[in-house]
């Protein structure tokens, strides 16, 4: 957990939380971060990994609002140490999201590997982009290849991040990721069934 994600979260009400349960002095020591984190390698690989995500903004009446986001692995990209893009494809045309950001850009997302039991949450400002007046920026954003009707870009400038414990995540596994698995139990029930079959022939 960065200092820069403590003191974003750690709002005066949290602090007195964490005073009047004895936690406040431990991160108290940690207090006056003010310049915004920078995605090391290893967030990078982990951020290019993922297949989905959930993002967190807020609306102009102060209820929050979590909304899924996914695509084929590698679909957040990520542009550089401070910054991260995703094409927006066209859903349900609600547009609660990019709604929200014209009001408030600050928004918060949230990672998982499930298999990995790890979990990476990002604080961030996003801001959505026209992609046909940023062509370079649509071909960073846009996997070749793809049919989905992108509506926009947003960039999200992160401001801070934080790897939680692995504590009570439950594995779970897509299924691209048990195919492997399936298909060599299919190939050895293949092989005994054959046997089966040779034996009953010659018995």
């Amino acid at each position: 957990m960065t200092s820069r994600f403590l003191n974003l979260v750690f709002s005066p009400s949290v602090k007195e939380v964490q005073q009047r349960h004895g936690s406040r002095e431990a991160y108290g020591r940690r207090d006056g971060a003010t310049e915004p984190d920078r995605l090391t390698e290893n967030e990078a690989q982990f951020i290019a990994m993922r297949d989905s995500m959930y993002m967190a903004s807020i609306g102009a009446n102060g209820w929050p609002y979590v909304q899924h986001r996914g695509g084929p692995p590698g679909f957040i990209k990520v542009i550089n140490a401070r910054s991260l893009g995703i094409a927006d494809f066209r859903g349900n045309r609600q547009y609660v999201s990019v709604g929200n950001l014209a009001d408030d850009s600050r928004v918060a997302l949230f990672l998982m590997d499930y298999p990995r039991r790890a979990r990476l949450k990002i604080l961030g400002r996003a801001r959505p982009v026209d992609l046909a007046h940023a062509p370079d920026l649509a071909s960073a954003l846009i996997d070749p290849g793809s049919d989905a009707k992108v509506e926009r870009g947003i960039i999200i400038d992160v401001e801070a991040f934080d790897w939680n414990c692995s504590q009570h995540i439950t594995p779970r596994y897509t299924l691209p990721e048990i195919e492997p698995s399936i298909a060599a139990l299919k190939a050895r029930i293949a092989e005994l069934e054959a046997e089966v079959a040779k034996h009953r022939a010659t018995a």
